[in-house]
């Protein structure tokens, strides 16, 4: 696996593969890489010829200073993952490299950026927009991966490559979870072991939500007692809601052939938790 600091260097790595028709994927993360890591990049092996991943903590998609300082590091433990999992190239960048200068550019993506993490995170798609642009500009990738757990996330960048016209495919993946169904997070080694077991309860109500939307029961009508039962558990919830899992617009409950998502955020020793249930 090459490893790439400067951003001339790989652009020059790229090009390379280009003039072989190499087709190239890419996964962007920001490092502390976990098995749902793993899967983006396996299923990025096997779609594409040249497999690149990024690992930045980009400090401009951070509203709090502090979970930015507290992020998880592990370079050394991720280069050897990426290794095992055959990846071709990483690209290892300095926040300097990326940002030779403070950005000016400001993204708004309208209603989206006042519902669930728009509302509670001010400026963390701006942030994620900026350095995803950059990235794609960067990799110049054919096909792009992301994880289903970030689903907000997800639908702004398919909206940044529609409204952009990036010539980037993007490709969502489903959650990888532990086996008490707690989501794969980055986030998740700042929990001690009874955080972890606590933390998994966010899924149980989600799966004990879905069952009762598909009887007929309205999402306001139980969503309470979701939180109640959360609440029971240790589990502070920043926001619950059900929303049409492509566009993230309220729906009140699940009785038509779309696809919905329950959608939660929740604090849990004082770590900020994402997850949702796409049916």
């Amino acid at each position: 696996m090459r490893v790439f600091r400067k951003i001339s260097e790989l652009r020059q790595f790229i090009s390379e593969q280009r003039f072989l028709n190499k087709s190239i994927g890419f996964v962007p993360t920001m490092g502390a890489l976990h098995s749902g890591h793993s899967e983006l990049l396996r299923v990025a092996r096997n779609q594409s010829d040249i497999v690149v991943c990024s690992i930045f903590v980009n400090p401009t998609q951070f509203n709090n200073q502090e979970d930015l300082i507290n992020y998880p590091r592990t370079t050394d433990r991720d280069i050897e993952l990426l290794k095992a999992v055959e990846c071709d190239a990483l690209f290892l960048p300095e926040a300097d490299e990326i940002y030779k200068e403070e950005t000016r550019l400001k993204f708004n993506f309208g209603w989206l950026e006042s519902t669930m993490e728009g509302l509670h995170r001010p400026g963390h798609f701006n942030g994620v927009a900026v350095v995803v642009s950059k990235l794609f500009h960067i990799v110049n990738p054919d096909f792009a991966y992301f994880g289903q757990k970030d689903l907000q996330q997800l639908a702004i960048i398919k909206q940044l490559v529609k409204d952009l016209s990036f010539p980037v495919s993007i490709i969502s993946v489903p959650t990888v979870r532990e086996s008490s169904g707690l989501a794969k997070s980055s986030r998740n080694e700042r929990l001690s072991i009874e955080g972890k077991n606590i933390a998994a309860h966010i899924n149980k109500s989600l799966a004990q939500l879905e069952s009762q939307l598909l009887s007929g029961i309205s999402f306001d009508e139980y969503k309470s007692e979701s939180i109640n039962y959360l609440k029971d558990k240790g589990i502070e919830v920043e926001y619950l809601e059900l929303v049409d899992s492509e566009t993230m617009k309220a729906v009140s409950n699940k009785l038509n052939d779309n696809s919905v998502a329950l959608c939660i955020a929740a604090v849990v020793e004082g770590i900020r938790l994402i997850d949702n249930r796409i049916f």
